[in-house]
């Protein structure tokens, strides 16, 4: 009596705390997923095909794109990047959950995919955006540059906000994390999930015509 797996869409503006919520997912739930995109980019030293990317040629890929079999694709410079369907469709099948870590625009194509009714997108926002730029530069990790055009890039991120199933403030991470476990826990026990309660009631309406 195993359920459908969810597609979990997390989506944020850089530095709202979206990466270490996926980790933390991840810790409490070690079944839970994470697409691993393809990519017609070249392999860089150290990563592994099947576990960084599925590296594939651009003709492969656009037959991908072609027949359906891409849940969401972007073109980034020179490169194709994306969510294939067939490893996501097996896990979810097996009642495995996959989680995704795209933009927007992913989440839109990932919502209107085949796959739609099995889609659960939460969208995180920063309780301001002097808190948001101080994350950005207390991560000690990107150039002044970097962080000026992350923030210019944030708003266009918040703005589609209002295109997710669920939004949270990660004002306080331990607090937004218990709020996501919620969200996770009450969708998993959706009736379109449980596809095994139709033969259920199925028998306890024989067992009840037996009993009349």
């Amino acid at each position: 009596m195993h359920r459908r797996g969810l597609l979990i869409i997390l989506s944020s503006p850089s530095g709202a705390g979206k990466s270490t919520l996926a980790r933390r997912l991840r810790d409490w739930d070690p079944t839970l997923g994470f697409s691993v995109s393809a990519t017609t980019r070249a392999p860089r030293p150290g990563e592994t095909d099947g576990a960084d990317y599925h590296f594939v040629t651009e003709d492969r890929f656009k037959h991908l794109v072609a027949e359906g079999e891409m849940l969401e694709h972007a073109r980034v410079f020179e490169n194709y990047y994306g969510s294939p369907a067939a490893p996501v469709a097996e896990a979810t099948e097996a009642g495995r959950d996959v989680l995704f870590d795209v933009d927007w625009q992913g989440a839109q194509q990932i919502s209107n995919s085949r796959m739609a009714d099995q889609v659960l997108s939460i969208f995180i926002l920063p309780p301001s955006i002097a808190e948001l730029h101080r994350r950005l530069v207390g991560r000690a990790q990107d150039a002044p540059n970097v962080i000026d055009r992350r923030m210019r890039k944030s708003w266009d991120e918040i703005s589609h906000w209002d295109g997710y199933d669920y939004v949270l403030v990660n004002d306080e991470l331990d607090a937004t994390e218990a709020r996501l476990k919620i969200i996770i826990e009450a969708e998993r026990l959706r009736r379109s999930q449980q596809p095994w309660l139709v033969d259920h009631v199925r028998g306890l309406q024989s067992e009840f015509e037996e009993r009349s």
